[in-house]
């Protein structure tokens, strides 16, 4: 496997190639004052931005190296001198953090501390720090609110790879480069652990940009991205936004994709069936959510919503594969509400006529939504490729380093856990591309 991304903007170059981070901000530029009511009134920080003075936050950002990435971007940020000249940087920036994670985790660069490169972590509080800092931000021009989050969505886009996902255009059916599009995650239930880690995330920066050869010779093009743990997000399109490009007809369609998320303990489970219920579980914001799953207004879907979508995945190759250390299950099991009827049932084998979803294979969160909301943007392209929904175990410390209040942020146990989740998501991945290939050579 190798690496086969090279092209970076000025801003983006910036950011990965210095240590600590040395962000090139505009020329300061001589601007008309403006009276204090002119400036846009800055806003509290998120949730997720408050647990940013924690202990546990502090120390990742310090023993990977993006300790200062928050300050240097504020300091840009402070020498912009008009909105135009701010989306143009704050975009930048944003890729710029992406490409720096991607290369830290893929080996290329300063490792910027002793935190492992493997880590997810560096990328998602460093994120909050510049969201934190472009939420406080008093420019000396005027900004509407509408303008400050216009930037904000930038920032996130770039700073999670969704904007800058690079796939082969061209080539014969049957020889030409293989397109894959893999999603992950932040990590969450930080309230709970402040250290935890999302080892779809750490997948995601691992496999970014990357390319894998299937058993019959093809080589096939990974590009990656993760998702906030936010109800409010996907009921936003975050995910069709990001993904609808890929999934239509065209010279850089799709034959593959996963979402991949934390799952269950010591298993990766292929979800047959996702359905299109919200559970209510709290978020990363400590919002909570249930309903049945809204379609953004403006993209494809199909109609009546369906109440259940199902993975084209293909499962039985899978779960039969030797992939490594960790069981592949082909997970049948759903909750319904059942045709006529009024209480949830359990079902081993997948819904039954006329059910009403209140939870798929990979459950009522955001999990199951990611797969719900892909399959039914495939469904209604009506895109014949395998893809669905994978989980991956759960991502487990040392039996010395389980409590949060005393425990370190990383041990060998830890890391060795989350590289061999990697590991074998990379070779999952491999060999349903090597089945998928094989399909289209027929």
């Amino acid at each position: 496997m190798r690496h086969i991304r090279t092209k970076v903007g000025v801003v983006g170059a910036a950011l990965l190639t210095a240590a600590p981070l040395a962000l090139s901000a505009p020329s300061a530029t001589a601007v008309s004052p403006v009276t204090a009511a002119a400036r846009q009134a800055t806003a509290a920080p998120t949730v997720e931005e408050q647990r940013l003075s924690q202990r546990v936050p502090q120390e990742i950002l310090r023993r990977s190296g993006f300790s200062g990435v928050a300050g240097t971007f504020a300091g840009g940020l402070a020498r912009v001198d008009s909105y135009g000249a701010a989306k143009r940087y704050v975009t930048e920036a944003g890729r710029g953090l992406w490409r720096r994670a991607v290369d830290r985790v893929q080996g290329r660069g300063p490792q910027g501390g002793d935190l492992s490169r493997d880590d997810d972590r560096p990328l998602y509080w460093a994120r909050l720090g510049m969201t934190k800092a472009l939420r406080e931000w008093k420019p000396d021009f005027r900004l509407s609110a509408n303008q400050r989050d216009t930037l904000m969505g930038a920032l996130e886009r770039g700073s999670r790879g969704q904007d800058s996902i690079d796939l082969p255009g061209g080539g014969h059916a049957k020889t030409r480069v293989l397109r894959v599009v893999v999603t992950g995650f932040d990590p969450f239930q930080l309230d709970a652990d402040a250290r935890r880690s999302n080892p779809s995330g750490a997948a995601a920066l691992a496999l970014d940009g990357t390319t894998v050869r299937t058993s019959s010779g093809r080589l096939a093009r990974v590009e990656t991205a993760v998702f906030p743990v936010r109800w409010a997000d996907f009921a936003a399109g975050t995910v069709e936004r990001t993904l609808l490009p890929y999934f239509r007809r065209g010279p850089r369609q799709v034959d593959l994709f996963t979402t991949i998320s934390q799952g269950r303990p010591g298993r990766f489970d292929l979800e047959r069936t996702n359905g299109a219920w919200r559970g209510g579980y709290p978020d990363n914001a400590r919002e909570s959510r249930t309903e049945t799953v809204p379609v953004p207004k403006g993209v494809p879907t199909v109609r009546p919503q369906p109440q259940w979508t199902t993975t084209t995945l293909p499962y039985a190759q899978l779960t039969a594969a030797s992939t490594g250390p960790f069981p592949v299950r082909d997970n049948t099991a759903v909750t319904e509400i059942p045709a006529g009827g009024s209480s949830p049932v359990e079902r081993p084998d997948g819904p039954t006529p006329g059910s009403t979803a209140r939870a798929g294979g990979g459950g009522d969160y955001l999990s199951n939504e990611i797969g719900y909301r892909a399959t039914l943007l495939r469904d209604a392209l009506k895109l014949k490729v395998p893809g669905g929904h994978l989980h991956t175990p759960v991502l487990q410390f040392g039996a010395g380093n389980t409590d949060p209040k005393t425990g370190e942020v990383t041990d060998p146990d830890f890391v060795r856990n989350r590289t061999t989740i990697t590991g074998q998501v990379r070779s999952i991945l491999t060999t349903a591309l090597s089945v998928a290939s094989g399909t289209m050579e027929k």
